[in-house]
């Protein structure tokens, strides 16, 4: 009975994300491949409305890509190390979160704010993202 539940439940992941990626629009899946050509291990998932997601290998990095109905570029996020961070967004976040270990950081690049710096903290039972430009400025996503 366990491998027959397995085995549905593998079918039905994988026709979601079949479905998925047979849905996002051709001027989406263009744009991406103009953007990161030969990239491998493309999935996508519509995060609303009119934004899709591509999460994917490229040049041998994880990356995610987020793009609108219509094709634009809106982000590229790539997973880094704190110690990877400009000096100055690591001092600020560590004067900000004194004692604090970040859970998780990402580069992310914009199509509108150029580069911002995310970090994920848990504060009590919830994760918490703080994002800093390039000079160590805190900052909206």
């Amino acid at each position: 009975m366990r491998k027959i539940i397995f085995v549905a439940t593998v079918l039905i992941c994988a026709f979601a994300t079949s479905f998925a990626q047979s849905k996002t629009p051709t001027a989406v899946t263009t744009a991406f491949n103009q953007k990161f050509p030969n990239a491998t291990n493309v999935k996508w998932d519509k995060e609303n409305a009119h934004n899709y997601e591509a999460s994917f290998v490229w040049k041998g990095v994880n990356y995610a890509a987020n793009f609108s109905d219509t094709g634009e570029w809106l982000e590229t996020e790539t997973p880094t190390t704190f110690n990877q961070l400009p000096e100055k967004v690591q001092t600020a976040f560590n004067t900000s979160h004194k004692g604090v270990t970040p859970k998780a950081v990402s580069k992310i690049e914009t199509s509108k704010q150029g580069t911002i710096y995310e970090v994920e903290l848990k504060q009590g039972a919830k994760t918490v993202e703080v994002f800093y430009k390039a000079d160590g400025t805190e900052t909206k996503e």
